[in-house]
């Protein structure tokens, strides 16, 4: 059970996370669940704007800070591999490769299903389904963990399959092996997260970070150097890692007296009321999985281009430089969900709408800056990870390609982080399929092969599905029905709450109760999930 009862206030910055009902004079609350809206200036005062971006640095700062952390985790452990060997480097990189593919991937997005829900619930001050929406996430991503851990043990056999080389296929078996502590780690990390940020609670998410990083690199030396576990102590330190970080979230959780507790009223309630979240994480799960697996296609073509030995390492190190580039406009995205799904679960469409605009802008000015910073390093960049003229060659035109996707890059993922806070990742996974496999696909193939561009085709590629990205998310934002939103919004966190709340009712349901609640979740999904 929640921290008291449901109209029980947790301790928490409101000030900061949920503006005072009714300012502007634009939304006023007349009963629960009820909105009158009035007329939306077109373009807020700058007050109101100055206002909103101190909203959403306060969220986005953090985690901004976690993603770097992260990502340097990877580094790390790229760097212990390569003390290793060349076939461990290969072996681990190809296992990483799979792993984000068939595993990490779609965790991530099956977990961002519980985002709206969360934010939204949380604007509507209804406690007790964001613990409840907690528990059914973290239950389906352990069912997940079954079958991807079935394929991860049998890993070798379809790398063989698909031509893999057979000198590095056993390698990385081993590291998979030893990666599943890691994936049921990851497993109970994901939803934590997002049961943070969707109350504003991301500093935490930082801190620990912070500390379990800053323990990454003994473990690793410990694992792989003193103890002589090669490859395997890679993988079991990466778990470590993953877990020493769910370690410090679940202390804060236990010792804070303004965070909501996940594990508050566990019970029936979390195996009933699955359809929305189910909808919500396939739709997200295949946004996901869509973009991330265009880049892994990507690396496949650059091994059939010309001096595949130049093209595939300067596809490693483009990975890289676009891995970095994607920590802050995906941590806009995430602040912009948790903001977008603040101000609509409480009942503000203009407040949702000012959030999605000063972001979308705010993005766009961070796709500049990429760019430029991109363009500056194109000399320096790819001398950091090797002396190969033809690799460095590649890099200093693709690079400045590279900065360009950039500025369309930034505004579309802030924009999937407003379909997100509005419980539409659905239109996302649309716009991701058409933009990179019906636009940016044969762009690359085309170039890469049928003009011979080579293996500038491929990132001319990328940046045909990024500018096609942008103007269709640009426009799917500017499109949206606030109002209708809003009300969306209501319908689904009343919705949760009434299957908690009734789940958690002693006594027996009668069989016709059954039908008709069933009857009201099909109407609400055709209401929720166009």
């Amino acid at each position: 059970m929640c921290p008291g009862n449901e109209s029980q206030t947790p301790f928490h910055e409101e000030h900061l996370l949920l503006p005072k009902e009714g300012e502007d004079g634009i939304i006023d609350r007349i009963g629960e669940g009820d909105v009158t809206v009035h007329a939306f200036p077109f373009w807020p005062a700058f007050n109101k704007v100055a206002e909103e971006l101190v909203y959403l640095a306060r969220i986005t700062c953090p985690i901004v800070i976690t993603s770097f952390l992260l990502f340097s985790r990877s580094i790390i452990s790229t760097h212990f591999l390569g003390r290793l060997g060349g076939i461990e480097l290969a072996g681990g990189s190809l296992a990483i490769g799979f792993a984000n593919i068939t595993g990490y991937s779609l965790h991530k997005g099956l977990a961002m299903g519980m985002d709206p829900i969360c934010a939204q619930a949380y604007g509507a001050k209804r406690w007790k389904v964001l613990s409840q929406t907690y528990q059914r996430t973290l239950l389906l991503l352990l069912l997940f963990s079954i079958p991807i851990s079935l394929l991860w043990i049998n890993m070798e056999q379809i790398m063989l399959w698909t031509g893999q080389d057979p000198e590095i296929t056993p390698t990385a078996r081993i590291y998979l092996l030893y990666c599943l502590p890691d994936l049921l780690a990851n497993a109970l990390l994901q939803p934590l997260r997002i049961f943070l940020r969707a109350q504003g609670q991301t500093t935490p998410l930082a801190v620990s970070a912070a500390i379990a990083l800053a323990m990454h690199y003994p473990i690793n030396y410990l694992l792989v150097e003193y103890m002589g576990m090669g490859v395997k102590g890679v993988a079991l330190a990466t778990a470590w890692n993953t877990m020493n970080l769910n370690v410090g979230l679940l202390m804060y959780l236990g010792a804070s007296q303004k965070a909501l507790k996940p594990w508050a009223g566990v019970g029936r309630g979390s195996l009933k009321g699955w359809r929305p979240l189910m909808k919500l994480s396939m739709v997200s799960a295949m946004s996901v999985c869509l973009e991330w697996w265009w880049y892994e296609v990507m690396t496949v073509v650059c091994g059939l281009l010309e001096q595949p030995k130049w093209t595939m390492g300067a596809m490693g190190v483009m990975i890289q430089m676009t891995g970095l580039l994607y920590v802050v406009p995906s941590s806009v995205s995430l602040g912009l969900s948790t903001r977008v799904g603040h101000e609509l679960g409480a009942g503000r469409a203009e407040g949702a709408r000012r959030a999605a605009c000063c972001g979308m802008w705010a993005a766009a000015v961070m796709g500049l800056g990429a760019m430029g910073f991109t363009v500056g390093v194109r000399g320096l960049w790819g001398r950091m990870f090797t002396e190969e003229e033809g690799v460095l060659g590649l890099l200093a035109v693709a690079l400045p390609i590279a900065g360009l996707c950039e500025v369309g890059n930034c505004p579309q993922t802030a924009g999937c982080g407003v379909l997100t806070g509005s419980a539409r990742p659905g239109i996302g996974g649309k716009i991701n399929f058409g933009a990179f496999y019906l636009v940016g696909l044969p762009v690359a193939v085309g170039l890469g092969f049928g003009t011979r561009v080579g293996f500038e085709g491929v990132w001319l590629g990328l940046l045909a599905a990024q500018a096609t990205c942008a103007i269709l998310m640009v426009r799917a934002v500017l499109r949206t029905d606030w109002e209708l939103q809003a009300e969306r919004a209501r319908e689904l966190t009343m919705q949760s709450s009434a299957s908690a709340s009734a789940s958690s009712t002693a006594g027996n349901q009668e069989d016709n109760d059954d039908e008709e609640e069933e009857e009201e979740e099909n109407d609400l999904e055709a209401r929720l999930l166009p």
